[in-house]
């Protein structure tokens, strides 16, 4: 697909269009609802052009949400510029890294719906490992990011040096992640609060777990 795609600026273009009439269909109705002859009609582009980007369904929904996640962290991270990442404490770091997914329920649901709706297809779906690849450099991509953060709270000693980084990031984005989806998705119904309070106090117990806060006495010797 990438060398039939590659060196044409309309190929690409009819590309990037059909991942969107992809992605939209699949967030509104779920990825087993929708048929590729829809994603085709939705694209504007015939089934035979269609099968010709993404030969399977499967290589399809992996290409949407390598993009959609690639799309995200690169927006996100842009709220920041290097210089202002660069002052950071490894605490400051991980709060921002939590606050993105506050983000994700804020103004992304439909990529919510999506995520949600896409670790169920993938269980089921055939899909060789270079079919994968899209899909493990967004996730490698996290895990940098992770990496970093956490690199820096060792060395500034604002993360708890008990906690591996593994453990740290794993649970960090899977709690998260999970608990933005369910209300996104409607898998949880609050009735006497607002979900985002609920939220908050959820980070605030993750922030609690892997922060360190230096006492008086050790903010003295510094």
């Amino acid at each position: 697909m990438k060398d039939y795609v590659a060196g044409k600026a309309w190929k690409q273009e009819k590309y990037d269009y059909i991942l969107e009439a992809g992605f939209g269909l699949f967030a509104e109705r779920g990825i087993n609802s929708v048929k590729m002859t829809e994603v085709a009609k939705a694209g504007k582009v015939g089934d035979v052009t269609l099968y010709r980007y993404f030969p399977t369904k499967t290589e399809l929904v992996i290409a949407i949400a390598a993009r959609k996640w690639t799309e995200f962290i690169d927006r996100y991270g842009g709220l920041k510029t290097p210089e202002e990442k660069e002052k950071l404490t490894g605490a400051e770091y991980l709060q921002f890294f939590v606050d993105s997914f506050f983000e994700l329920y804020r103004n992304h649901k439909d990529m919510l719906r999506f995520n949600y709706d896409f670790n169920s297809f993938v269980r089921s779906a055939e899909w060789t490992e270079e079919q994968r690849q899209p899909y493990v450099q967004v996730a490698e991509a996290f895990g940098e990011q992770f990496h970093e953060l956490y690199e820096r709270g060792m060395r500034d000693g604002t993360l708890n040096p008990d906690i591996p980084e593994q453990t740290m990031f794993s649970s960090t984005f899977h709690i998260m992640l999970a608990a933005v989806t369910r209300y996104a998705v409607g898998l949880a119904v609050v009735i006497d609060s607002d979900p985002e309070s609920e939220l908050v106090l959820l980070s605030n117990m993750i922030l609690s777990r892997f922060t360190k806060i230096k006492d008086k006495a050790e903010e003295e010797n510094l």
